[in-house]
């Protein structure tokens, strides 16, 4: 479950879009990051080729397990780091850009840490949610 950041904040996308609309286009993906539309349809056909989503015959984008897997690791870093700088009185918006650098690089070590240190303070992160709270365009 190795792949570049990038491949990983398109797969959250399409999670977070598809919780929130239940349906997932090439167009939402570009609106939602703020990257072209020929950027996303490239990055599109490598996540198809290597098994992460699928399209079906209208174009929808689907995420497969592999995909799933790895959109939900990402999603729940994002939210907890969010949770937890926002916790120590750091603005919303600036949490959650902060988190999504954050939240590629930190070791499972550290997160697990992380996710101990919140239940040990009363720290959670809303995980269940539908969709963000806030715009998610132009903070990757």
């Amino acid at each position: 479950m190795n792949i570049h950041e990038s491949a990983e904040d398109y797969l959250e996308a399409i999670y977070m879009i598809g919780q929130e609309k239940g349906v997932v286009r090439s167009i939402d993906v570009a609106n939602s990051l703020g990257y072209s539309k020929p950027s996303v349809s490239v990055a599109m056909k490598q996540l198809e080729e290597n098994g992460y989503i699928r399209r079906d015959e209208d174009r929808l984008l689907y995420l497969e397990d592999k995909g799933l897997a790895i959109a939900r690791r990402i999603y729940e870093r994002h939210e907890t780091i969010a949770a937890v700088l926002m916790s120590l009185g750091v603005d919303k918006d600036t949490a959650y850009r902060d988190a999504c650098k954050i939240e590629h690089d930190l070791s499972d070590e550290t997160f697990r840490c992380i996710q101990a240190h919140m239940a040990e303070h009363g720290v959670t992160a809303d995980l269940d949610r539908a969709a963000h709270e806030r715009a998610h365009a132009g903070q990757k």
